[in-house]
């Protein structure tokens, strides 16, 4: 008698532990997670302020040099695609700090050892990981084209004395929408980088000399088809050719689309590797 009502008793609290979460739960418990880090905070205000305030920056020392002794092929440029003043260094900058985040979400949970609490709580671990690449797509990826299409009035408004340039413009809202997609994607690459390394210093240091460091050494390269082709392909390059409205002889390899296609397929390579050493090592 005492033994049927204590497993009447046990019975509900056992099975809400043993019912298995479904993927609405287990979005919600990382969108929990990476609200209340205060590192995500912090790191996309400094997203925001980086972005915007460079293409600020960068347009109003344009505008400002038009007519001056540094005039010349910086207004050239302005004047065949505004988007490469507007969205140039804005656009690596804000991907730093974006690199960044992609890189702690994962990171700081082995870090803290908050990896084996959620692996204990969920132990099939792709779902986790796949709420927690969804979570983080859907908030950098509003975030991002806010950000970009920010960016752009700024920008066009501070140039708009020296070269009228609009959305409606062949190319422009492509460019636009296609900088905050690039950022979103390349996000999710240093999340792959994070989920394989598990360090965040050291994902942090590959994330970033893929993003700065790789296009230097690519600009060293002999000038031949070759060289090109293969530098065409690496993920920064590829990547970067959807926020620019007009592609130079050397950036030919990829149309705009193609490159961003390249761009996923790296970072879904990476996620692909972290997914599968995730279930081969311990937490």
């Amino acid at each position: 008698m005492s033994a049927t009502g204590a497993t009447a008793e046990v019975s509900p609290a056992v099975a809400a532990r043993r019912r298995p979460a479904g993927f609405g739960h287990l979005l919600q418990a990382e969108w929990t997670k990476i609200r209340s880090v205060r590192s995500t905070t912090w790191t996309l205000i400094a997203f925001v302020i980086v972005t915007i305030g460079f293409t600020a920056l960068i347009t109003w020392v344009t505008e400002a040099n038009w007519t001056g002794p540094h005039a010349g092929p910086r207004d050239a440029r302005a004047l065949a695609d505004p988007t490469s003043i507007i969205f140039g260094v804005s656009v690596y900058l804000g991907q730093l700090t974006l690199s960044v985040l992609g890189v702690l979400v994962i990171t700081t949970e082995y870090s803290t050892g908050v990896i084996r609490a959620s692996l204990l709580a969920v132990p099939k671990r792709l779902p986790m990981l796949l709420a927690k690449i969804v979570v983080f797509a859907i908030l950098v990826g509003i975030l991002a084209e806010i950000v970009a299409f920010g960016s752009f009035f700024v920008g066009s408004a501070i140039l708009h004395s020296r070269v009228s340039v609009s959305l409606s413009d062949s190319g422009i809202l492509r460019a636009t929408i296609g900088a905050g997609l690039y950022l979103t994607v390349f996000g999710l690459f240093a999340m792959g980088i994070g989920t394989l390394v598990r360090h965040t210093a050291g994902a942090i240091s590959v994330a970033v000399g893929v993003a700065f460091l790789l296009p230097i050494l690519a600009g060293l390269l002999p000038d031949t088809s070759f060289w090109n082709h293969l530098v065409g392909y690496l993920p920064e390059q590829a990547g970067s050719l959807v926020f620019l409205v007009h592609i130079t002889s050397s950036q030919t390899v990829l149309s705009a689309w193609e490159g961003f296609g390249v761009l996923c397929i790296w970072a879904a390579v990476l996620l692909g590797l972290g997914a599968y050493f995730l279930q081969r090592r311990d937490a």
